[in-house]
């Protein structure tokens, strides 16, 4: 049975079974605890605390994530895989553990052609918690499942909480016994490979406090509305159905193994190593596939670092299969394949996908190479003294470079060196340790999201802004210091809750609104407006006069200068964004935006710098529009009809069955969009390019002010060239001969003085020679130049001295002030060096001193520092080091 089929059968049996099929949420969490989606039931969190009402009482989904906690067990397990997908079915207040557990053994039990998956009842065991009576109860009383099959496990595997107070609850566990070829007997209490755990059904039936561990808390009672929560793993039953041996196999990550193997000449089955390898590249390359097509693109932080070390996983583990060309091209096609019926998304994004995933391949194997650079250096450092390779080495090979220790230990053998692996296991260690420290600061510094729970519970926050920028509505909530108060006075800074508001709440790239709250005997200035948790609006405001209290009337007034300049802005970055794909193609989306009164910010797509010529296009072709005068329309309907008029719907933004379309120009630019806008382009003003950079390998950003803030700025250059056409006294269109005729003379005069100082530095060789002072096996010119025009003068001056020594055992220490930055350069002849003399330790040894840092070759170095003063004490330092 092929893994699309099996995700079919489950959702049309929880449909026919009355629950409300909801579309897999994006790899990208809106949870701000999480980079990515790691669970089922992680887009169900607010209904199942109670944070915000379901909209249904029962629904289902089969969930996209993403979870890399254990990426060093991909490929050597049947089960780990860094991209799964869980199939859920969810009950708010409806059904409870009886109705749970009779669909999850109906489905599992019928025959497949009544839609069920037909396992065999006698192939199936359940775990329960030790105390949860009622569950045994159902699976032997009701299902009819032997009690031997029924085991009780304790809380470190069959409760279920978040780790934190709320609700929490006792789970059951669905396991296939894959038979006596796999393990042992006895159960899935054995802990063994042999027992398969498909399905999981966690009953919400408490709320706990005073949370110490996992298995350490206090129940405080039963919850109100008791909710169900459950996950099939949808690859595990793959697996299991189609009769092979693990995850790796299964219809929809084999194709990519089996291509791997191909390119490497590997036989699967063949090679444990190897075998592991492959796995990894399958695994790794659908997840790539996955993450990039919901708008991840490689980085070095947050959620595109994952996505890079997945990459070059990918890249290594090849090399390691003897494959060092680029793969991607041959694997990803085959991934999309394999994926497409289940996700068409990977098939309409595949440009996209493709191009970042192929650009990062590039870079990444211009960076090994550089990495195998440095791991020769120390392999042959190591040969040559006869010592292990250092472990620090090994580390920061896998640190900075992405070098797996696997690769580093097979390079090191195949020299004949030894690695000290104890730490580098040490170093990395402490890696994971500073991880979880910060993971359990970011889970620390979490907002108590409970406090907003009652209040959204009230309904939702109705934004009114859209058509006026004044509103009278009513205080449903204040928060003072995170907890709720019933007033707020003078001084405070609080959260204020109303039930309507004209005032715009920070979301899809446009910031909030600023602006004023008042009401009888109280005004407070509004600092921020947010959306802790979906349908619900928080102002932050401070209190600048009166109190605020609990029902009072209040009427909430937008800025208006300040909305007309981010409405601008925003409508603005529509423009802009309309403009790059007209003159970069369509394969220019944006990937991320930021707008303000004045200023906008937006990310796209594209591998290249932009020529001036090509910004000054896409300004022109911006301003043009503003010049037309374009209407700018906007309207509310379904998602599915918004797509097929051709609305673009923006990487990594979120959107619901209702959306709003904003169209400039017509079809010329129309987008899904909240924000607020201009009513005709001309309106924008102006737009002014200011800045063009990179922000990844895949990724450009462009910078723009807007409107009167657009104006400012070419008011300010035109002052400046005025200046400039006054102090020069040439005409405007001469400028920039003129500059250029002054920056070549200067460049000229600059090099006739170097090349003059370079000359007074050589005149000072025999002088120097002559002063060389013996100490011990060498003799040593060791002294301070005074200021020099640059380091590339005491470098020749120190070559010409060590050229002196001829066959000499002879050291060069130099000195000098250059630019207020001093440096330090360090020569040896070979026959000092034969005397164990190194020119890199001493350049590092007199940097250290200078504050700053320094090393290189044996016979040439080279340090600097930041306190010119130190020159000679550092000196003496190289003295006393050469002294013994």
């Amino acid at each position: 049975m092929q893994t699309a089929e099996i995700r079919r059968r489950w959702l049309d049996y929880f449909e026919r079974n009355g629950h409300t099929v909801v579309p897999s949420a994006s790899l990208v969490s809106d949870d701000p605890s999480l980079m990515f989606t790691v669970a089922g039931m992680v887009p169900f969190v607010p209904y199942l605390s109670g944070l915000v009402p379901a909209p249904y009482a029962r629904a289902t989904s089969v969930q996209k994530c993403i979870r890399t906690n254990d990426i060093e067990e991909v490929g050597k397990t049947p089960r780990h895989g860094t991209f799964f997908q869980m199939c859920g079915n969810f009950s708010f207040g409806d059904y409870f553990k009886e109705g749970a557990i009779r669909f999850a053994w109906e489905l599992l039990t019928s025959s497949e052609a009544d839609g069920g998956l037909e396992f065999a009842p006698e192939d199936l065991w359940v775990t329960v918690y030790e105390e949860d009576d009622e569950a045994r109860a159902i699976w032997r009383d009701i299902i009819g499942l032997p009690d031997e099959r029924i085991q009780g496990l304790g809380k470190d595997t069959n409760y279920w909480s978040t780790g934190q107070p709320g609700p929490a609850g006792p789970c059951s566990e669905i396991f296939f016994d894959r038979g006596p070829a796999y393990g042992i007997d006895g159960g899935p209490a054995t802990d063994d490979d042999r027992y398969v755990e498909i399905w999981n059904l966690v009953f919400m039936q408490y709320e706990i406090t005073d949370v110490k561990s996992k298995t350490d808390f206090t129940i405080v009672g039963e919850l109100p509305k008791q909710n169900i929560d459950t996950g099939m793993g949808l690859e595990r039953v793959a697996f299991l159905k189609q009769g092979v041996d693990n995850m790796y196999e299964i219809d929809q990550v084999r194709p990519v193994l089996d291509r791997a193997a191909e390119l490497a000449g590997k036989t699967y089955g063949a090679n444990h190593d190897d075998d592991v390898r492959l796995r990894v590249v399958a695994d790794h390359v659908r997840s790539g596939l996955m993450l990039i097509s919901d708008g991840v693109t490689p980085s070095n932080e947050g959620r595109g670092y994952i996505l890079r070390r997945l990459l070059r996983r990918v890249i290594l583990s090849m090399r390691l299969l003897g494959v060092e060309g680029a793969t991607f091209p041959e694997l990803f096609p085959v991934s999309r394949d394999a994926m497409r019926d289940g996700y068409p998304d990977v098939e309409q994004n595949f440009e996209f996908i493709s191009r970042a995933a192929y650009a990062e391949e590039r870079t990444f194997l211009r960076t090994l190479h550089s990495g195998i650079e440095i791991l020769d250096e120390a392999v042959s450092r190591a040969q040559h003294d006869r010592t292990e390779l250092a472990g620090d080495t090994a580390f920061l090979l896998h640190d900075t470079h992405g070098f797996p220790i696997e690769l580093t230990l097979e390079i090191a053998e195949e020299a004949g060196v030894t690695v000290d692996e104890r730490v580098f296991s040490s170093l990395m260690q402490e890696q994971r340790d500073r991880a979880k420290a910060d993971a359990k600061a970011k889970k620390g510094q979490r907002a108590d999201l409970s406090v907003y729970k009652e209040l959204r519970g009230l309904g939702e926050t109705l934004f009114t802004g859209y058509t006026e920028l004044q509103h009278e509505s009513r205080v449903l909530g204040l928060v003072v210091d995170g907890a709720s108060a019933r007033e707020a006075h003078e001084g405070d800074i609080a959260e204020v809750v109303l039930a309507e508001t004209s005032l715009f709440a920070e979301s899809g790239g446009q910031d909030s609104d600023q602006g004023l709250i008042v009401g009888d005997g109280f005004e407070a200035e509004v600092l921020d407006v947010q959306k802790p948790v979906p349908g619900l609006i928080v102002h932050t405001v401070k209190v600048t006069v009166g109190t605020i209290g609990l029902d009072a009337r209040a009427e909430t007034r937008v800025d208006a200068d300040y909305r007309r300049g981010a409405t601008q802005a925003h409508s603005g970055t529509h423009i802009v964004h309309a403009a790059l794909r007209d003159v970069l193609g369509p394969n220019a989306h944006q990937s991320g935006s930021y707008n303000k009164a004045g200023y906008l910010r937006l990310d796209f797509t594209h591998s290249e710098a932009l020529s001036p010529e090509t910004k000054s296009e896409i300004e022109e072709i911006s301003n043009l529009a503003i010049r037309s005068d374009y209407d700018v329309v906007t309207r509310e309907m379904g998602l599915d009809e918004a797509k097929a008029l051709g609305a673009m719907a923006l990487f990594g933004e979120k959107y619901g069955d209702r959306v709003r379309v904003v169209d400039i120009g017509g079809p010329w630019s129309r987008e899904l969009c909240g924000g607020t806008h201009v009513s005709s382009s001309a309106e924008i003003g102006m737009i002014n390019l200011v800045s063009e950079s990179s922000v990844g390998s895949t990724n450009r950003r462009v910078e723009s002010l807007v409107g009167l803030e657009a104006f400012r700025n070419f008011a300010a250059e035109r002052a400046i060239v005025q200046q400039l056409t006054s102090g020069l006294r040439v005409p405007r269109l001469e400028v920039v001969s003129k500059v250029q005729d002054l920056t070549a003379q200067l460049k000229a005069a600059e090099k006739k003085i170097a090349t003059f100082e370079a000359q007074q530095l050589a005149q000072r060789v025999p002088e120097l020679i002559a002063g060389a002072e013996r100490i011990g096996d060498v003799r040593a010119v060791i002294t301070s130049l005074g200021t020099v025009g640059s380091s590339d003068e005491v470098r020749s001056l120190a070559l010409q001295l060590r050229e002196q020594f001829g066959g000499e055992a002879g050291v060069v220490a130099l000195a000098g002030d250059a630019g207020g930055k001093p440096v330090v350069i360090t020569a040896t002849t070979a026959a000092a060096r034969e005397t164990g003399v190194k020119a890199g330790d001493l350049a590092k040894l007199g940097a250290g001193v200078l504050g700053g840092g320094g090393g290189g070759k044996p016979d040439l170095a080279q340090g600097g520092g930041t306190d010119p003063a130190r020159i000679d004490p550092a000196l003496a330092e190289i003295r006393r080091s050469l002294q013994g």
